[in-house]
Formats: structure tokens, sequence, C-alpha cells
């Protein structure tokens, strides 16, 4: 029996309760929120849910489980300079300094633009997150390495250059003493200085198009294509899942990634609690047990710091797509075979899926064990295009019984909407095929059994696994 052909998208769609977290933050450490349906909303951002994704994935694959076991990975950092120079280090045996400043230089020289260098903190780090395959400082160490001598003597001209161009700066941009001279005929025309290029005209460090120009020795195209093919996304799965978008290097490739994650929200109002703690000190808890008298006590009461932390509580709705034929082009991009890709792909999915499932964003997860929660229901099917349900809950779940339109508690009565969206959908798209659901909640499992009569049954499954065909 021949196995009917795989649909482009696989979309996923979470309900999931959570009690007093705090599993990402605004600006001024408040949960975040949106306004939907007329009312507000908690909302859990995609960028904190995929970071918690790919980590969570890259994790199983680089300790040898799942299903990207020992496969490639990638690592989103600024730090690249400083994982070279390491590498170059206790590797290579170079010195900490000069590893550090060939590393920098070179980097730098293909286009990634740095922190000032007048601040420590900053001035080995790239202003930019890079994602790149977790290998890439060892690649660019041992090219380094095995080209020393010429990178040497390449580095001392381009860091002389730079210093050199550093005073010219300062010597245009510092203030006169002494004031000029008054009002006067201006210059003959065509007398002045010749007028330079404009900012951004010419060649920066490396030959950059589009950055200032100045006069810096040009990385050596072998070397530049060494570094280049060092961050390129290569095989890292999850580059080829999440995506990456490069612009300070104009021919490093960028990916278009095949997931597509959306905010996580609430299905009713919003309610947050801002808690009112206090933390004890242990020595001054310790003087008062053994006080010898009141007064000593008296001194020692009190607790050693006091503050509020917002938490909220609720049932949230999210939603992902893969974009499998996406998937495959970005592995056959970075160089796979077709039946390699196709292999890669299926293990990806499985991964994916699995995260999807597992994962969850870290923030607080010591004073509120956030990360041990569990889905309420998994809903995942395939179909010609993406297909997001948020429509189902633009009403917000009325959690009061005795209210009009009441629904009771809100993960059953999310899952009951959720689940007549889905076959109120499917009877009018014939393009989605192959749902199944996954509940770890066994009031859901019984609200499961309640809504098995719709026309389009979908059927339940024991684990992350079986949701992907």
């Amino acid at each position: 029996m021949t196995e009917a052909p795989r649909s482009q998208f696989l979309s996923l769609h979470v309900l999931e309760t959570l009690v007093a977290v705090l599993p990402v933050r605004d600006e001024n450490g408040s949960p975040k929120s949106m306004v939907y349906g007329g009312v507000e909303r908690h909302m859990i951002t995609s960028q904190a849910r995929r970071r918690a994704e790919r980590v969570h994935a890259r994790n199983r694959a680089n300790a040898g489980v799942g299903a990207l076991a020992g496969r490639s990975t990638g690592l989103r950092t600024r730090e690249w300079a400083l994982i070279t120079a390491r590498s170059l280090e206790t590797v290579h045996g170079w010195d900490r300094q000069e590893a550090v400043t060939t590393a920098r230089a070179v980097i730098e020289a293909v286009g990634l633009k740095f922190g000032d260098p007048a601040k420590k903190t900053v001035a080995n780090l790239t202003k930019v997150l890079l994602f790149a395959p977790a290998d890439t400082g060892t690649r660019i160490a041992a090219h380094v390495h095995e080209n020393a001598d010429e990178l040497r003597s390449w580095r001392d001209d381009y860091l002389r250059a730079q210093e050199e161009s550093a005073k010219r700066t300062a010597r245009k941009s510092k203030p006169k003493n002494e004031p000029g001279p008054g009002p006067g005929p201006g210059p003959e025309p065509g007398s002045g200085p010749e007028p330079g290029p404009e900012a951004g005209s010419g060649p920066g460090p490396g030959g950059v198009p589009g950055a200032p120009a100045a006069s810096l020795p040009v990385l050596p195209k072998h070397h530049r294509d060494a570094v280049l093919f060092a961050i390129a996304p290569r095989d890292a799965i999850d580059i080829a899942l999440y995506g990456r978008f490069l612009a300070e290097i104009a021919d490093s490739p960028n990916v278009d990634g095949a997931v597509q994650s959306s905010h996580a929200f609430t299905v009713h109002e919003a309610e947050q609690v801002d808690d009112f703690y206090a933390a004890a000190d242990d020595a001054k808890l310790d003087r008062k047990r053994n006080a010898l008298d009141f007064l000593e006590a008296a001194d020692d009461a009190g607790a050693g710091m006091t503050g509020y932390q917002s938490l909220i509580s609720g049932t949230f709705y999210r939603h992902a797509v893969l974009d499998r034929r996406q998937l495959t082009t970005n592995l056959r991009a970075a160089g796979m075979s077709e039946g390699e890709a196709a292999e890669t792909a299926l293990a990806a999915e499985k991964e994916f899926v699995n995260a999807f499932v597992e994962a969850f964003p870290e923030a607080k997860k010591n004073s509120t064990a956030s990360t041990g929660s569990l889905p309420a229901l998994v809903l995942a099917f395939e179909g010609d295009r993406p297909y997001n349900y948020a429509a189902a809950f633009q009403l917000p779940v009325d959690e009061n019984p005795a209210a009009a339109g009441g629904e009771g508690p809100a993960g059953p009565a999310a899952v009951r909407r959720l689940l007549r969206h889905h076959a109120f959908v499917s009877d009018r798209r014939p393009d989605l095929r192959t749902s199944r659901v996954l509940t770890y909640d066994p009031q859901i499992d019984a609200v499961l059994g309640e809504v098995s009569g719709t026309p389009k049954e979908v059927p339940a499954v024991r684990s992350a696994e079986e949701l992907t065909p």
C-alpha cells in the first residue's frame, strides 16, 4: 500500500494552564500583555518560546538524545571572537592577548562590527548576535593557526592602520582653543580642498561596501572565504529550522526559517497578582535568636530585603507551524543530498514537535517551578497552508458558571472550543488531514470522550512522537 504524500505544513496548537508564573517580562519587570476581543490578555512572546524550543532541541542533540542525537547545531552569541581566541589558546597554544586581538581583527575584517574598544566589557563582542554553527570558533581558530605567519603580518598592518585612523579622527574632532578669523571673503571657487568620499560610499574594514571609508588592509580573499564558510549555516539543524538574518555581511547567506510561531495568550481576561515578598537575612535572624535581652532582639527585627514580583495564572493558547518544504530546501542548500535532506528533515520534525510540547521558557523557573508544566491539550494536523485557531478565543472564556454564557473552568472550556473550531474548519477545508490530539490531563481526557462523536473524530495519541505521521 502506497502512503499518501505528506502535506507541506504541519500545524500545532497547544492549550496549557499555568499557575503563579512569570515566564517572560517587559523592560519594567512586569508581565507582557495584549488586548484581544476587547479585553486584556496575558502574553508569552513567540521569541521566548522559540528560544526555549531551540535550546531544548540543541541540548538533547548534544547529549546524544532524541532524533537529532549527535547532529550539528547552532549557537547564537556575540562572543565569537572570544570563543575563537579560547580555541587558539587552549588547542593551539597561543598567548591569550594575542589570540583575542587576532580573532577580533579577522572577524571584524569580514564585516562584523565590534563594540567600543575603550570599553572592556564590549570591546571584543560583536554588535549583533550571530547565529552560527557551534564549531565556528574552532574552525576559524584552526585556519588562523594554520596560516599564522601570514595572518600575524596582516594583523599588525591592520591594527596599525586602525590606530592611525583613530588618531586622525581624534585630531579632526578636537575643538580649537583660539577663535578663528572674523567675517571675510569666502574662498575662491575651486580653491578649497577636494571633496572626499561620502560616509558609507566606500569600502570599510575588509572591503565591505557601505561601511565608512577607511584605509585598512583588506583581509586576503582565501582567508575571508575560510571565515565566511565557518560562519555559514552549513548543516546546523536548528538554523535550518528557525532561520537567521545577517545583514552585516552581504555575501554570507541568510536562511528563511521553516518554523512559524505565534505569541501565546490567555483564552480569558488577564488577572495579575503582585506578590509581596520578604527575604530573610540568616545572620540577622541568628543574632535575634541568640539575643540575651529584649533590646538586642529588637535591634535585629525585620526582614533583610522586601519587594514585589508580579505573577500570572491562566490557560494559554499558542500555535506553531512547520513548513516541511522550506526545511528540506534549507538542508539541501547546506549541501545535503536529496536522500540525506529528506532523512534529516524527518528527524528535525520529530525533535521540533517534541520541543514544542516539552520546552518552556526558564525565567523564574526556580521560584515558580514553571518548567514542570505539561500541556492540557496538543492538537496536530497537516494541511496545504498554515491554520491559526486564535479566532476560537476572540470571545474570552467566562469561567463563572452562574453567569449567562459562563463556561466553567477555562481549561476544559478552551478544549471544547478548540475541537469544535477544528471540526468546523476541517469540514470546509479538504486539505486538513491526519489530525491527532494528546493530553496529559485526566480531566481533559474526559472532555475528549464527550466530543468523540464529532463528524470528523480526532484520534488521541499517548506521546509527542505520535503527533507527526
